[in-house]
């Protein structure tokens, strides 16, 4: 199973500083192989999902003849040292072939999550991006039955005010930055999915839960710079921003 890996962060700025300047990206330093890897999704689940929600039940097969695997493209921004925070994070649980996925994210999470305006070129020297490749999905036996730092999270359950169906995620980091217990995590999932009522021990206990894993690689953005001067000479130039800051 591939790994998230600089090459493919890399492939993300550049995918962002080639659009800010209306041109094509240069090619990934990474390829998709030959691997064959399978993911069961139901229909509703290949589709764009922001990582406040994904579709609800994972049912069939979907394969795919090349290097694929669901993926998260995450940008945050920091000041002056400051903490990173959240400025985009979208991605997909469908097995995508790696270069359009890690393509295609890497602009949506930066200028189309609906929590965030888009970011802007001027915002790229703060930026740090990370790339998430997700694996390892497992049915929980509870939901209590993850342990926090290791297992992303699905949840789907139905709402007892309305008897309809929520889900939500979280990708593996989110409970231990936060400081989260499991409980905590568990109800937060629920109201990023929706759900507004009063939760009930007996309703947690209704959750289906589908844990995950993932393999992360972040960079920043003077890391990409680095790179980019020692792999093809110069530094990218990128229209709205100066050399330098």
């Amino acid at each position: 199973m591939v790994s998230a890996n600089q090459e493919m962060a890399v492939y993300c700025f550049d995918t962002l500083v080639a659009h800010y300047n209306s041109e094509e990206a240069p090619p990934p330093a990474f390829d998709e192989g030959q691997h064959r890897w399978k993911l069961r999704l139901d229909e509703k689940s290949r589709q764009r999902c922001s990582v406040e929600f994904f579709p609800l039940l994972l049912v069939h097969h979907v394969s795919c003849n090349f290097e694929c695997s669901p993926l998260f493209v995450t940008w945050k921004k920091s000041i002056n040292g400051s903490e990173p925070r959240l400025r985009g994070c979208i991605g997909t649980l469908e097995a995508r072939a790696l270069i359009n996925g890690f393509r295609d994210y890497a602009l949506t999470s930066a200028l189309r999550d609906r929590r965030f305006p888009p970011i802007q070129p001027k915002e790229l020297p703060h930026l740090e991006c990370t790339v998430s490749i997700l694996t390892d999905y497992e049915t929980a036996l509870h939901y209590l039955d993850w342990e926090i730092g290791k297992h992303g999270l699905i949840i789907e359950f139905t709402d007892p005010d309305y008897n309809s169906r929520r889900s939500a995620t979280y990708l593996p980091e989110v409970a231990a930055h936060e400081g989260w217990t499991k409980v905590e995590t568990m109800d937060s999932l629920m109201r990023k999915a929706g759900y507004n009522g009063y939760i009930t021990e007996s309703l947690r206990k209704r959750i289906r839960v589908t844990r995950y894993q993932s393999t992360i690689f972040t960079m920043h953005y003077t890391d990409y710079v680095s790179y980019v001067k020692r792999i093809r000479g110069s530094p990218p130039a990128i229209n709205g921003v100066k050399h330098g800051h």
